[in-house]
């Protein structure tokens, strides 16, 4: 029998405005926590802009990986520091499409690659399809290809990439084909370059920029990837040398660029910062802002919601406690120690990377100990996040913070910072920490879903912020500083003002005047919706970029 979703389908009409065919491509998605294949921001923005496509009835699919391991597991070693495990997954609610087609990976001309399908109705998103190598008839090597999700050994990745772009394009056109293909980030190059051979006009490509960080551009050796089948044929030397950047390189950013009729940045502060990274490369499209967001009807609790509709304060203090409370099992399952539903909390909760800097608070050593040892305005401080399993340095601040968490009662490091933890996180936190150094958060989606739960945003300049911030009417912002400076001196900067924010604003207003931090909250609650919601992004992608 035929599968129902082995053509191009949808269980509904879509909206006339939406009826044009979009692919979107994307590495990662996070949709529900049971469907754990995701790392972070990236997953959790394109899981969100998956469930308005359905709610809003657009004529979208999405073609990601089934990761056998999905990312990684967060787990502790013995004296609690970070452990990385790996278990297998398994998601019967996926069902297999019946189509399977082969790539040319490396020597090998025949690796075939599975399509399954996640059907709208599990869990609120358009059609997805899911590709896997793990196929009976591929070799050993080819069936590991989908294993890990970032896979640390280089010649897999870039084999993730080829999966992704060509086998999802050849899904793509057995579904029927696309108007439109979309790229979220550079992983699906591949795309690109198979359905330009296909004959696809570049009237039919877009591309999403997500980072300004060195390591979300990819960039490889050109003659390298030809060998991998990097791009759907072995491409001559005259055609390689066209595709070059920077000696002999592919840079999969730029190629996209100069490949699509438009492009986006993630924010208006990213696009700018954007524009003028790649400004010297010729053929490069025009990147314009669509900034990110994220789903209001899967993030917002639904009473908080109400609260704040009907502007009632009482209603929505009960509310936050019951939350706070919830957060804090969760933090008494993990750590032993007793939180207080009364004590303003403080959370840091994303990706552990370097320049988003989940340690500032420490390297003011003395104000910190003063800040958590303060009998006036008591604080606790969670912490919790995913370092990439093999960035070193990254998972040295995390276990540094586990550190000094063990010798203080108020504060603690979590572990297994997925979707579940992070809605704990956002809907029992009274402040929500964003610190990365300025220019380099390309959007930074938590502090959306924060504000929409009553999670007061103190943050750097950064990112989404300086399209939402009313400084202490809806959130509190770090005086912004020149990002050109040295990083030591930047980070003390930072920390100077953060502790003086926190010290004379922050605390203050939450123990002495509740009735301000009430207004702060709605007031963000106005702010962040529907500006930051996904049915507004998804309406612009529609509306501005397919």
């Amino acid at each position: 029998m035929e599968h129902i979703y082995s053509k191009w389908y949808h269980p509904y009409k879509p909206a006339t405005k939406y009826k044009k065919k979009v692919a979107y491509f994307s590495m990662e998605f996070g949709i529900d926590q049971a469907f754990n294949i995701y790392s972070g921001g990236l997953g959790f923005l394109a899981g969100s802009h998956m469930r308005s496509g359905l709610e809003l009835k657009q004529n979208m699919i999405g073609i990601g990986m089934l990761w056998k391991y999905g990312y990684y597991d967060q787990a502790r070693n013995e004296d609690q520091t970070l452990k990385t495990e790996f278990n297998e997954k398994h998601f019967d609610f996926l069902e297999y499409t019946g189509i399977e087609v082969e790539i040319k990976l490396h020597d090998n001309p025949n690796v075939k690659v599975r399509a399954y399908v996640l059907k709208p109705e599990v869990f609120g998103t358009v059609p997805m399809y899911f590709l896997s190598t793990d196929v009976d008839g591929n070799d050993h090597l080819s069936r590991t290809i989908t294993n890990h999700l970032y896979d640390q050994n280089q010649v897999t990745r870039i084999s993730q990439s080829i999966v992704l772009g060509i086998a999802g394009a050849k899904v793509v056109e057995i579904l029927g084909g696309a108007d439109t293909y979309h790229l979220n980030e550079g992983h699906a190059l591949p795309a690109f370059y198979y359905l330009r051979d296909k004959g696809v006009t570049k009237e039919q490509m877009v591309f999403t920029t997500h980072t300004p960080e060195k390591a979300g551009n990819e960039e490889r050796d050109a003659r390298h990837l030809n060998r991998c089948g990097f791009f759907g044929r072995t491409l001559s030397e005259e055609e390689l040398h066209k595709e070059m950047v920077n000696g002999g390189m592919i840079n999969y950013t730029i190629a996209a660029l100069r490949m699509a009729r438009k492009a986006n940045g993630v924010s208006k502060l990213h696009a700018i910062v954007a524009n003028d990274m790649w400004k010297d490369y010729e053929g490069i499209c025009e990147i314009i802002p669509i900034t990110n967001a994220q789903n209001q009807k899967f993030w917002q609790d639904e009473t908080i919601k109400k609260s704040w509709k009907k502007g009632n304060a009482t209603a929505y203090k009960n509310k936050k406690s019951q939350l706070k409370s919830e957060l804090f099992e969760e933090v008494y399952k993990q750590t032993g120690k007793k939180l207080d539903p009364n004590v303003l909390t403080i959370v840091w909760a994303r990706r552990f990377a370097g320049y988003k800097r989940a340690d500032l608070l420490l390297h003011d050593y003395d104000r910190f100990k003063r800040l958590i040892h303060n009998e006036k305005y008591p604080v606790q401080i969670i912490w919790a996040g995913k370092p990439y399993p093999f960035d070193y340095g990254a998972i040295d601040t995390f276990n540094h913070l586990v550190y000094q968490s063990k010798q203080e009662p108020n504060l603690a490091v979590l572990i297994g910072y997925e979707i579940g933890l992070s809605r704990k996180l956002k809907c029992g936190s009274d402040v929500w920490l964003n610190t990365p150094r300025i220019t380099r958060e390309a959007s930074g989606t938590s502090g959306m879903t924060a504000a929409m739960n009553g999670s007061v945003n103190v943050s750097t300049d950064d990112g989404w912020i300086p399209e939402f911030k009313k400084d202490e009417e809806n959130c509190f912002v770090l005086p912004a500083l020149d990002h050109l400076l040295p990083t030591y001196e930047q980070d003390k900067i930072d920390t100077d003002n953060l502790y003086n924010i926190l010290e004379n604003k922050v605390l203050p207003t939450y123990y002495d005047a509740p009735k301000t931090w009430q207004k702060i909250v709605f007031k963000a609650m106005d702010d962040v919706i529907p500006e930051f919601t996904t049915q507004r992004m998804a309406d612009d992608y529609y509306k501005k970029l397919f």
